[in-house]
């Protein structure tokens, strides 16, 4: 018998992680390890009654009896709290399968939901924590637990809601602050908070938090890591892992590591406000459909423009801060890649089904999703799916790593690139008429009606405020006061 066999068989598919288990000595201690470590890292299958050696199967030779006892010891154990911390499967998931005449037990393990890990053993998860690596099970260390148990407490304290103590408003980057309320103001035109101060503006966003319960109040990390200087980012107390980094690699020579890239070198604020921003325009530029502009702000856009925009968005939001590890998005004529610390809290098969969601850092995702990114209840992957659709490319490419976590998506954008001197097809061109709510406050008509209001309403409040801030980034369109964001190279 070959693994071969049993894939097809039980697995059905390759991808799918085995594990081959004896129990010719009683139920193998060893069973319960690897039970923690697929619950904990993309689910499997372990098969009782199997030895793997030189690439062949030995069956232990089960019968009825043997498999009506084992059966009864995993349950036994599977609902035992002092064995194992949660057991998940259901009668479903333990099946009795016959091979080539020899009887094996299967055990279904499904990726254990993220508020349930760690799944570990003996009633502490320091030192009974597994999981899975390329080489097969491995014992979690201290601090790879701490951050599960964290992502399981994130919906009700999420890391990225925590006041930080000692911050102030000199924190904030003011440049990025303007920048912000200009793009927030342009697509909420009669919004109420734009008529707010500053403060009132980032409370409302989430920037800033009152806690009703205790009385503190203060900048969030979330407010930081969007709008904060880079040195009151990576302070201790904020995110100090924090490294944002795009690498553009067009070069055919071996020797030239990039042809281009963006890094915190101190020339700019490396928030991620100004990080999304810039990257997104020097990725838009690697597709081959053109958008149209007028004056800083976009007219039409094609779907694959939209969901590298989100796809890029999901990156920023669904990162780990509290963990050791850099964002690295890397482009490529062939293909755009994006990685970011930390692991899925749905699974790969939920992410390419859409419609479900689980956010790491809800403030951040409202932050990004006042200015139009990073959408909400899973239709982020339905955006980025069409997108790869509409243009011919192959579905994005999602995959988990251990050690370090991290998480990666591939868009292969390299069939798309036959189409560079084709017209825009209707299918892929977003009008703006089309897509009112979305889209009509970049056309002409609103540019004008924007302008001629934001001078009459807004120039006489914050003239005397601003002036010299503003002075240094303007340009004037249709002889109106324009700002325009610092652009990095």
């Amino acid at each position: 018998m070959t693994p071969k066999q049993i894939i097809n068989q039980i697995a059905q598919t390759e991808d799918t992680e085995l594990e081959y288990k004896s129990a010719k000595g009683g139920f193998p201690e060893s069973f319960w390890e690897t039970f923690s470590a697929f619950a904990n890292t993309n689910g499997g299958i372990i098969i009782l009654g199997m030895k793997e050696k030189d690439d062949r199967l030995i069956p232990d030779g089960f019968d009825e009896t043997l498999i009506a006892k084992y059966k009864k010891t995993f349950w036994d154990c599977a609902h035992n709290k002092n064995k194992v911390s949660a057991t998940m499967l259901t009668d479903h998931d333990v099946s009795v399968e016959e091979v080539d005449g020899n009887l094996m037990l299967v055990f279904r393990v499904p990726k254990a939901a993220y508020d349930l890990k760690p799944i570990y053993l003996n009633g502490n998860p320091f030192g009974n924590t597994y999981r899975r690596n390329h080489e097969g099970d491995y014992r979690c260390t201290d601090s790879e637990v701490r951050l599960m148990i964290a992502d399981a407490e994130s919906q009700g304290h999420s890391f990225d809601s925590k006041i930080l103590p000692n911050y102030t408003i000199d924190d904030i980057d003011r440049t990025t602050l303007r920048a912000y309320r200009q793009r927030f103001l342009l697509r909420h035109e009669n919004h109420p908070w734009n008529e707010l101060d500053d403060m009132k503006f980032l409370t409302k966003i989430g920037a800033y938090h009152v806690n009703r319960e205790d009385g503190s109040e203060g900048f969030t990390r979330a407010g930081i890591l969007m709008l904060g200087k880079t040195d009151s980012i990576t302070d201790q107390s904020c995110a100090p892992w924090y490294f944002v980094d795009y690498q553009e690699k067009l070069s055919t020579d071996p020797m030239l590591r990039w042809t281009d890239r963006l890094y915190p070198d101190g020339t700019w604020e490396a928030n991620l406000f100004q990080f999304f921003y810039r990257t997104y325009g020097k990725l838009s530029q690697l597709l081959p459909t053109p958008f149209m502009l007028k004056g800083i702000d976009r007219l039409e856009e094609t779907s694959a423009h939209i969901a590298l925009r989100e796809a890029l968005a999901n990156c920023l939001i669904h990162c780990n801060y509290a963990q050791q590890g850099n964002i690295l998005i890397v482009g490529r004529r062939n293909e755009i890649t994006m990685r970011n610390p930390g692991c899925m809290l749905i699974s790969v098969a939920e992410f390419y089904a859409g419609s479900h969601s689980v956010c790491r850092n809800p403030i951040l995702q409202k932050l990004f999703m006042f200015l139009g990114n990073g959408e909400k209840a899973g239709s982020g992957a339905d955006i980025i799916k069409k997108g790869c659709d509409d243009n011919k490319w192959p579905q994005p490419v999602l995959s988990e790593r251990v050690q370090p976590d991290e998480i990666l998506m591939t868009l292969d954008i390299e069939g798309a690139r036959d189409s560079d001197q084709k017209p825009i097809s209707e299918k892929n061109v977003i009008d703006s008429e089309k897509s009112t709510q979305k889209s009509t406050k970049y056309t002409e008509k609103y540019t004008e009606k924007y302008t001629e209001k934001y001078t009459e309403k807004y120039t006489e409040k914050y003239t005397e405020k601003y002036t010299e801030k503003y002075t240094e980034n303007t340009c004037s369109h249709r002889g109106k006061p324009i700002y325009i964001h610092p652009r990095n190279g």
